[in-house]
């Protein structure tokens, strides 16, 4: 049996998810998962570099540490599991995104987490800087976990929509119709701005079950300033991040509106997440929506969502077999097997790219 490792850590930077997994045909099984949290040390110096206020001596020793900690959860991934290391193929690591332009005249996307750190610590081959070869061929480089939703979620009796909820969201539409296009794009924030503004006002890095949301009453006006952002409207192929959405991003439109209580500003972001990803879901009637990511863990934002998505039913994909929190490492240990076998990672018609690419850097143990 061949195993694989999936290491990813978003744009909440909040930690590192890393599963083993083995592939039969179109099925996934989990052997174990965890996640390995990063020291609010480096998390601050991670989120700090993210907004541009970093020296190259500040990026490059990042790049170490971090690597070393996804080799952490790599290693300790392996002891709680029975599968022997020798039985595992290859990681896949996605780093971590420290930033993210995709337009421009010279567009990038930069992960960092040391891949020869974790292919010398773990003595595992591992394949990293999956975005870049997209980009290189004219693509976003985000989304590219389409493509494993694509191979594992469609269906021949319904139109599915794969969401995910991490700090930014993004969408998968998987037509039961073979014939038409699998689509997919990132649609705005989902937890990155209200982890921002619960640690700015708060101290505390994220809202529990969306208590504090709670509190607070969705302000109409300051919803509506944030919705007129021009990234809602923009026709895809489109992917975001930090760089776009951020707190100065919410500050500078808080601005407008003075003596607004917090808790109202971290409701409106609530029902900004909500209201963003159901005005740009496809019309199909048959649609159902699966949700995963670490929003699903937010009761308040799962009842909005679903109360927003009317006639479409809203559901998890556990509901098909994959467990919400592992679905972006399974991705991206499915993106390793793809590279080592000479295969395509991404899906053209979602990032815009001039065709299918074999993504990722290999690094041999």
């Amino acid at each position: 049996m061949d195993a694989w490792i999936g290491l990813m850590s978003g744009t909440s930077m909040d930690g590192i998810d890393a599963v083993l997994v083995s592939f039969n045909g179109h099925s996934v099984e989990v052997h174990a998962s965890q996640t390995l949290n990063y020291p609010d040390d480096l998390r601050h110096r991670l989120l700090a570099v993210s907004q541009n206020q970093g020296t190259p001596d500040e990026i490059g020793e990042l790049d170490t540490l971090t690597g070393a900690l996804f080799a952490d959860a790599a290693c300790q991934l392996i002891e709680a599991s029975d599968i022997s290391p020798t039985s595992i193929r290859a990681i896949g690591s996605h780093g971590q995104t420290i930033r993210h332009q995709p337009s421009g005249s010279a567009p990038f996307s930069i992960q960092i987490g040391n891949p020869s750190v974790i292919a010398e610590r773990t003595g595992i081959t591992t394949v990293a800087d999956f975005r870049r070869r997209d980009m290189a061929a004219g693509g976003q480089g985000a989304p590219l976990v389409p493509a494993f939703h694509k191979a594992f979620f469609n269906s021949g009796t319904e139109d599915r929509c794969i969401l995910n909820l991490g700090g930014i969201a993004n969408i998968t539409w998987i037509p039961a119709d073979d014939g038409k296009p699998v689509t997919g794009f990132d649609t705005g924030p989902a937890n990155a701005l209200m982890d921002a503004w619960c640690l700015n006002q708060t101290g505390l890095p994220y809202d529990t079950d969306g208590h504090w949301a709670e509190e607070g009453t969705v302000n109409q006006a300051l919803l509506h300033d944030m919705l007129s952002d021009a990234y809602f409207s923009r026709p895809a192929p489109k992917s975001t991040g930090k760089e776009r959405f951020n707190l100065e991003w919410v500050k500078t439109l808080v601005r407008r509106h003075p003596d607004l209580p917090a808790e109202d500003v971290q409701r409106t972001l609530l029902q900004l997440t909500v209201t963003s990803i159901v005005q740009q879901l496809p019309e199909a009637p048959a649609l159902r929506v699966y949700a995963c990511g670490g929003g699903t863990r937010n009761p308040v934002l799962m009842r909005e969502l679903e109360q927003a998505l009317g006639p479409a039913p809203l559901a998890i994909t556990s509901d098909l077999g994959l467990n919400p929190q592992w679905v972006e490492p399974v991705a991206f240990a499915w993106l390793a097997q793809q590279s080592l076998a000479g295969q395509p990672g991404n899906l053209a018609e979602v990032t815009g790219a001039r065709g299918p690419r074999i993504l990722g850097a290999i690094h041999h143990a």
